[in-house]
């Protein structure tokens, strides 16, 4: 009698320091109808229940912090497989993407934010075609990839006009080449081109 005492005791105890009947019943020996019984009178509150259930500040400050770091893994995969296919790879020391869809270029960026890049060193050049908007075309892309006109090269004019090409890619805006010129981040994407084409 002395010893279930005790156990009631200690149960109470742990139950009064925000333990679950499971956490309980792992440090007390007896059954769980008994367990239900002593404790019926003591509900968890719910600062209680949201820490057993992981809602403390700490605990949800780390699984963001896990969760960023997974999903910026997986983006930095995932740009490293679009500069597979639209990255420049012979411009000593630049990393350069160039595409005709907007959103291909968008996210060249995204990925380029997640190294820390200064941005005020991002070069953009266009590859328009004679008969189109050359000052349009060019406050289209500025205003789209949230990139000052003054970072801007001269554009390339092709001799041909826009309106005389049959094939339509569904982007009317010409071609963009962005451009980063940076060591480091040269290397890095070299290593990881290397990376997954072993892979592949």
């Amino acid at each position: 009698m002395i010893s279930k005492e005790i156990e009631k005791q200690k149960a109470l105890k742990l139950r009064k320091l925000g333990h679950s009947y499971s956490q309980i019943k792992n440090s007390v020996s007896v059954s769980k109808s008994t367990l239900s019984l002593w404790l019926k009178e003591f509900p968890l509150s719910k600062s209680q229940i949201d820490l057993l259930r992981g809602k403390n500040p700490q605990r949800i400050e780390r699984f963001r912090n896990t969760m960023k770091a997974k999903k910026d893994n997986e983006e930095q995969i995932a740009g490293l497989y679009l500069y597979w296919g639209e990255g420049t790879k012979t411009a000593s020391c630049t990393v350069a993407v160039t595409n005709t869809d907007p959103d291909v270029l968008r996210f060249f960026l995204k990925w380029l934010d997640l190294f820390g890049v200064d941005t005020s060193k991002l070069r953009v050049v266009l590859h328009l075609y004679k008969d189109m908007d050359i000052q349009k075309e060019t406050k289209f892309w500025s205003l789209y990839l949230k990139i000052p006109l003054s970072q801007f090269r001269k554009p390339y004019i092709k001799n041909t006009r826009f309106c005389d090409i049959t094939y339509r890619s569904g982007f009317g805006h010409g071609t963009c080449s962005v451009l980063y010129l940076d060591k480091e981040l040269y290397l890095f994407v070299k290593s990881g081109l290397k990376y997954i084409r072993m892979r592949a």
